[in-house]
């Protein structure tokens, strides 16, 4: 049964998180065992709270701050077993020409709005409640992105999203990309915030990328790119300006604070320097680039502003964490398990920058009540110093019992308060099949970059 008629569980007066092991931050490590008073959609206090009208048992329980997701592609959540039937792509080039560039041209209304329930679905149940979106639909452009804020907005969860604006489908769906971006960010919403969005180097104009720029400006918002996630685009940057990359980007004012650079796995240490100087926040996607065979990013293990995003594999911060780690330590056997806690720590700090809440992604008394209750038997002792161990070899999605967002619960005992599972289920399954038939009758894109002679 879905409680209050499938609207959530409303937040009330004051709710206590009683007993459980409180996870206070992330980077550095702080823990401690106590109760979680929830008031007014913010922790009121982490302490020996007074007996209170609602109290939820959380004995044995690890309670921690719930999960960003720095970079997701929420519409590539109907994709899981669509079927194939063009050659193997044998580069990363051939897999957006094959694979992606088609799947976001056959994209309409309803199936932009049944792939953001389904991914934020699958992403809330795994303890995440803040995505951070790049969306692309090219033949459904106006309007799009507040298909997306509503269909989170649904589900109870928080977003920053953006329209990926890009040349390869002709300038006036640029000019649109831009349009939508600037129209999302004038719009006022509760649990939504707007970024100016844009694919990738090799896939804009010198004229596109200086709109992408003048609009975040005058958006007063960074700018969220892929950045140098395949060779192809640093050639394509040299042939395009004689300019790596990120001098390219640079050049055009594009490397601010607020902007948030995808992948950076081809970047040199000249390029990291620009990057570092400017303060932009780069986000890993470990999984992504593995199942890509693009290689692995030299800022990976740079602590200095980097997050964590999964590239729209999943919502599943805690495995994506875990693959990154486990990455790590395959190329260095230094790397410390710490890893993961920093990088999700950057990614709710890019979070709180985009909602001007410094304290998101902490339980400290002020913060956001953005919650995930973990049902953690920890085997042995579990201490601030030990938890980053914990994390890397002991925790899972599926002890996931409770998440707030905003102090509202909106997963309850592993089910969602707030839209019928069984129900979205069917009806995402018959979306799929009506998208993998539009899929199917969608060519393979014919855009490539300038000085890729070598795919």
């Amino acid at each position: 049964m879905i409680p209050n008629g499938g609207r959530g569980v409303a937040p009330a007066d004051t709710v206590t998180l009683a007993g459980g092991t409180v996870v206070v931050a992330l980077d550095p490590p702080e823990l401690v065992r106590a109760d979680v008073v929830i008031a007014g959609g913010r922790i009121a206090a982490v302490g020996t709270a007074p007996p209170g009208p609602v109290r939820r048992d959380c004995s044995g329980t690890l309670i921690i701050p719930g999960n960003v997701c720095a970079h997701h592609h929420l519409y590539s959540a109907l994709a899981r077993g669509m079927p194939y039937e063009l050659e193997t792509p044998t580069s990363f080039l051939q897999i957006l020409q094959r694979v992606w560039w088609r799947l976001d041209r056959a994209l309409d209304e309803p199936a932009i709005r049944l792939s953001a329930l389904r991914g934020g679905l699958d992403a809330v149940l795994a303890g995440t409640t803040t995505i951070v979106d790049h969306h692309a639909s090219p033949n459904a452009i106006d309007g799009s992105l507040d298909i997306v804020a509503a269909a989170l907005e649904e589900l109870g969860l928080r977003s920053v999203l953006c329209y990926e604006v890009t040349d390869r489908d002709g300038p006036w769906r640029a000019a649109a990309g831009i349009a939508e971006n600037m129209r999302f960010l004038r719009a006022a919403r509760p649990l939504a915030r707007g970024m100016m969005g844009a694919h990738a180097s090799f896939t804009l104009s010198d004229e596109t990328l200086a709109g992408c720029v003048e609009g975040a400006v005058g958006g007063g918002v960074g700018l969220h790119i892929h950045v140098a996630e395949d060779a192809a685009d640093e050639r394509d940057a040299l042939a395009r300006s004689g300019m790596r990359v990120v001098q390219r980007l640079a050049a055009a004012g594009a490397l601010t604070g607020p902007s948030l650079l995808a992948h950076c796995v081809h970047v040199d240490q000249a390029e990291m320097a620009v990057i570092g100087a400017a303060g932009a926040t780069v986000v890993t996607n470990p999984r992504s680039n593995m199942n890509n065979a693009v290689g692995h990013s030299p800022l990976a293990e740079d602590g200095r502003r980097s997050a964590l995003g999964t590239d729209g594999i999943d919502g599943d911060m805690f495995t994506e964490s875990q693959a990154g780690f486990f990455r790590a330590r395959e190329a260095d056997l230094s790397a410390s398990p710490d890893w993961p806690l920093s990088r999700l720590a950057e990614s709710a700090r890019f979070a709180g920058l985009a909602y001007g809440e410094p304290l998101l992604g902490t339980l400290a008394a002020g913060a956001p009540a953005d919650i995930t209750v973990l049902e953690y038997p920890a085997p042995t002792p579990l201490t601030a110093a030990n938890l980053a161990g914990h994390w890397v070899f002991g925790l899972s999605p599926r002890q996931v019992r409770d998440v707030y967002v905003g102090g509202e619960l909106v997963v309850a005992d592993r089910r969602s308060t707030r839209v019928d599972e069984s129900k979205l289920a069917a009806e995402t399954a018959a979306g799929a099949w009506r998208l993998w038939d539009r899929l199917q009758a969608t060519a393979a894109h014919a855009f490539e970059p300038k000085g890729d002679d070598n795919r």
